[in-house]
């Protein structure tokens, strides 16, 4: 391996996404070549338009349930679908991404003694019975539920991750990211942020689930990648799992009233069945971020919001966000 200094050539996969298009591009803004991998199933290459004429920068089309063999410092393994819409559409190809995936990107960096990232997940707590979830907390996830691919998937990468720490002694580290929004959204993800910005500006009815008294944190997605590249950053005795989020929590009602209130929208709430699985209650306990990270999100809600409304609205009036894949 070559001298590992502050110039680092680094690998994301699901680099075109929501998260890793963010990500790449705080990585070049600090100088490292980037090869951002993606097979495009809910990432664009309008997400990564504008980082494509920098020369650190490399595009590949790929999916990591097939090996890759590329030679790099750094690997952030960010892909898989993350939003039910999206996951559940091909559940076997979702727990194949977080299964198979994970064990060729840990196969790489055994190769080319790489350090490695998982963007793991709340959703490894399930529904949970302890609030805030701390990550001792093992979880209460339902096996052979239709959230189940992507729960039960990301809780095997973080066992394959370990095991290839203990066994093969590689440099790891595990993040279990909680809800993160903000510009490069899929508008068509199912979740509530994006739901709510986009039947808002279309001044649709704003749809909530059971009586919208269920909670959410929500981290804005440079506070996030902060976190990422602090946690990366970290002693290779450190390895996490580290929950990253913003432990405000906020009622699904209560942003939904807000999103209506800064797109001066005249949408109304419309109430659903709640869906299968879903938790009621999640928030995370960062003390061991801000102990270790020193990191904690700086990014009021409403200030966030306001960026991402503002993405939405430039794809909402650009015909973008009616039904169609950005």
């Amino acid at each position: 391996m070559r001298d590992y200094g502050t110039h680092r050539r680094v690998l994301v996969t699901g680099g075109a996404g929501f998260l890793g298009s963010h990500l790449c591009e705080r990585l070049l803004a600090k100088g490292h070549d980037v090869l951002c991998v993606d097979n495009f199933f809910t990432g664009t290459k309008d997400n990564i338009a504008h980082l494509l004429p920098n020369p650190r920068f490399e595009l590949m089309r790929h999916d990591i349930t097939f090996p890759l063999y590329v030679e790099v410092d750094e690997i952030y393994n960010l892909a898989c679908p993350a939003s039910p819409i999206h996951y559940q559409f091909d559940p076997v190809q979702t727990t194949k991404t977080s299964v198979h995936g994970a064990i060729n990107m840990l196969g790489l960096a055994k190769r080319v003694k790489a350090k490695i990232l998982q963007a793991s997940t709340s959703e490894v707590y399930g529904d949970p019975e302890v609030h805030p979830q701390v990550e001792s907390y093992w979880g209460r996830v339902n096996p052979i539920g239709l959230r189940s691919c992507y729960d039960e998937g990301k809780r095997c990468a973080e066992t394959l991750f370990f095991d290839y720490h203990r066994q093969h002694r590689l440099r790891i580290k595990v993040a279990r990211i909680f809800n993160t929004y903000g510009p490069r959204m899929h508008p068509n993800d199912g979740r509530v942020v994006s739901n709510f910005i986009v039947q808002a500006l279309k001044g649709e009815n704003i749809t909530i689930y059971g009586e919208g008294n269920q909670t959410r944190s929500f981290c804005y997605v440079d506070d996030l990648v902060d976190a990422l590249i602090g946690l990366m950053d970290t002693p290779d005795d450190f390895t996490g799992p580290i929950n990253l989020g913003n432990p405000v929590e906020f009622e699904i009602r209560s942003l939904a009233e807000m999103v209506i209130k800064l797109t001066k929208s005249k949408s109304k709430l419309s109430s659903q069945p709640l869906p299968a699985d879903d938790p009621k209650q999640r928030q995370p306990d960062i003390s061991l971020a801000k102990k270790i990270l020193h990191w904690e999100p700086t990014t009021p809600l409403e200030s966030g919001l306001l960026k991402t409304i503002s993405y939405f609205d430039r794809l909402v009036k650009s015909g973008s966000g009616n039904g169609v894949a950005v």
